[in-house]
C-alpha cells in the first residue's frame, strides 16, 4: 500500500494523501515516484498537450511530480478552488515546455463544476450484537481509503464503551481493549440522550456516522432526531421492520439495509442499476443499498469488504446530491 494516492480521469491527476497509511515526507516522496513510474511505464499517462493537476501535494511532493509530467506534457496546470467562473474549476499553469498555447500564469477554466455538498448525518442502528461499532470503523477506514473522500465524522452515541479509539487499541493490545471496554460501559440516560443529541445537531462535517444502542428507545430518539439518514445493520432477519418503522417515524431515509452473518464466507451486495443518477428518486420510497456482510469480528480489517466499500460510495455521493 503507498502512501501517496495517484489517479487519472481523462486530463485531470487527482492525488491526494493517503490517510490510512500516514507517512513521513521522504516515505510520501518515495510513494509518489513509484506511483507515477508505474503509471507512465503502463501508459496510463501518455503524455500530450496538457495536464490538470487536482489535488493535495506536499512541497516535495509536487517537485517530483513537476519533474516527472514536465518531460511528457507541454502545459501542467495545478487547481486554484479560489479563481475562476464561481462554480468551475480553474487551474493555474505552472509549467509549460514548448508550449504555444499556453504560458505559465495562464488560466484554464474548465466546465468542472466545483461541486456543492451536502452534509449527511447517517445513524447506525439496529438490535444489539449485530457488529455496528465493527462496521463503523470498518466504513470509516473505507471512506479515508478513497482519493479525495470527506473526512468521516464519528459520534458513538451508545455508551457501550467502544469508543473510535477502540477498534486501534484491539489491534495493538486487545487485553487492554476489553477491560478498557467494561470500565467505561454504562447505562444510556435520559442526561447522555440530551447531550448526545447536541453533538448530533451540530455535526458539520460532510459526512458523519453516529453510532447508536441497539434499542428503539426514547433516549435514542432524541439522539436519532437531528440526523438525515440511517444504515440498518441486522443479525435478525425478523428485527428490521421494527427498525424501518423507527427510522421512518424520525423523517430518516434508510440508505441500506443489511444482513449481518458472523459466519457465512462472503458478502451479498444488492444496488440498483445507475442509482448514481437515481439516488434521491429511490431513497423516497425504498433502502438504496440491501444484502449482506459476513464475519464482523473485532481486530479484522473490515474496509475491503464488498458490502463496506459500497456502502462507503453511497455516503461519499450522498455529499454530492
Amino acid at each position: 500500500m503507498h502512501s501517496y494516492q495517484i489517479g487519472l480521469e481523462g486530463e485531470v491527476l487527482r492525488v491526494g494523501f493517503n490517510r490510512v497509511l500516514p507517512a513521513q515526507g521522504d516515505r510520501i516522496v518515495r510513494d509518489a515516484l513509484e506511483l507515477l513510474e508505474q503509471m507512465i511505464d503502463s501508459g496510463q499517462i501518455p503524455g500530450g498537450n496538457r495536464i490538470l493537476i487536482d489535488g493535495p501535494q506536499s512541497v516535495p511532493v509536487a517537485y517530483v511530480m513537476a519533474h516527472k509530467l514536465a518531460h511528457l506534457y507541454q502545459a501542467i496546470g495545478v487547481l486554484d478552488p479560489k479563481i475562476g467562473t464561481p462554480g468551475y474549476k480553474t487551474y493555474i499553469v505552472t509549467i509549460s515546455h514548448g508550449s504555444t498555447e499556453y504560458k505559465i500564469g495562464d488560466l484554464i477554466e474548465t466546465k468542472e463544476p466545483q461541486p456543492v455538498r451536502s452534509i449527511v448525518k447517517v445513524v447506525l442502528c439496529g438490535p444489539p450484537r449485530s457488529g455496528k461499532s465493527c462496521l463503523r470503523d470498518g466504513l470509516k477506514r473505507a471512506i479515508l481509503s478513497k482519493l479525495g473522500a470527506p473526512y468521516p465524522y464519528i459520534i458513538t452515541a451508545c455508551p457501550d464503551g467502544e469508543g473510535s479509539w477502540h477498534q486501534e487499541t484491539y489491534e495493538n493490545n486487545e487485553e487492554l481493549a476489553i477491560s478498557a471496554k467494561y470500565i467505561n460501559k454504562g447505562d444510556i440516560t435520559p442526561e447522555f440522550a440530551k447531550e448526545a443529541a447536541k453533538w448530533v445537531s451540530s455535526a458539520n462535517q460532510l459526512i458523519n456516522i453516529i453510532d447508536v444502542g441497539g434499542k428503539t428507545s426514547p433516549e435514542n430518539q432524541l439522539i436519532m432526531q437531528p440526523a438525515s439518514h440511517a444504515v440498518i445493520l441486522s443479525g435478525k432477519a425478523d428485527k428490521f421492520i421494527e427498525w424501518e418503522e423507527f427510522c421512518q417515524k424520525l423523517g430518516l431515509k434508510v440508505i441500506a439495509k443489511i444482513h449481518s452473518q458472523l459466519d457465512a464466507q462472503q458478502d451479498e451486495v444488492i444496488l440498483p442499476n445507475s442509482w448514481q443518477e437515481r439516488t434521491n428518486k429511490l431513497l423516497e420510497t425504498a433502502p438504496l443499498l440491501t444484502g449482506s456482510v459476513h464475519g464482523l469480528k473485532r481486530g479484522d480489517n473490515l474496509s475491503t469488504r464488498p458490502m463496506v466499500k459500497i456502502l462507503a460510495e453511497v455516503l461519499i455521493h450522498l455529499t454530492k446530491c
